[in-house]
C-alpha cells in the first residue's frame, strides 16, 4: 500500500532549501515570486504550490548569481542616468 505524498510538508523542505541556498532572500519573496503570475491564490492546492515553488527553485539553481552589494546597484544606476556619456566612451575606445 503505498503512502499519500504529504505536500505540505515538501513546500515546506523546498523552503528550507531555499533559506539555505539564499539566505539573504526573506521568506516571502520566494513564496511571492514563485507564483508570480499565477493569479489567485486562495485556491491553490498543496500540489499546486510544491509544483511551484519546485519550478522556482529549479529556476533559481541555474540562474546565475546576482550582486545584492549596495555599492554595486548604486554605481549602475549611477552610470545608467549618464547613459550619454558612456556611449561617448565606448566611441573614444573605438568600440564602434
Amino acid at each position: 500500500m503505498s503512502r499519500k505524498p504529504n505536500y505540505y510538508s515538501q513546500s515546506i523542505a523546498i523552503l528550507q532549501d531555499l533559506h539555505r541556498l539564499y539566505p539573504n532572500w526573506n521568506m516571502g519573496r520566494h513564496i511571492a515570486t514563485a507564483l508570480d503570475g499565477y493569479g489567485d491564490v486562495w485556491g491553490i492546492t498543496d500540489k499546486e504550490l510544491v509544483f511551484l515553488l519546485d519550478k522556482y527553485k529549479t529556476r533559481m539553481d541555474i540562474d546565475i548569481e546576482h550582486s545584492t552589494d549596495q555599492d554595486e546597484l548604486d554605481k549602475i544606476i549611477k552610470e545608467g542616468m549618464d547613459l550619454d556619456n558612456l556611449f561617448k566612451e565606448d566611441e573614444d575606445n573605438g568600440d564602434y
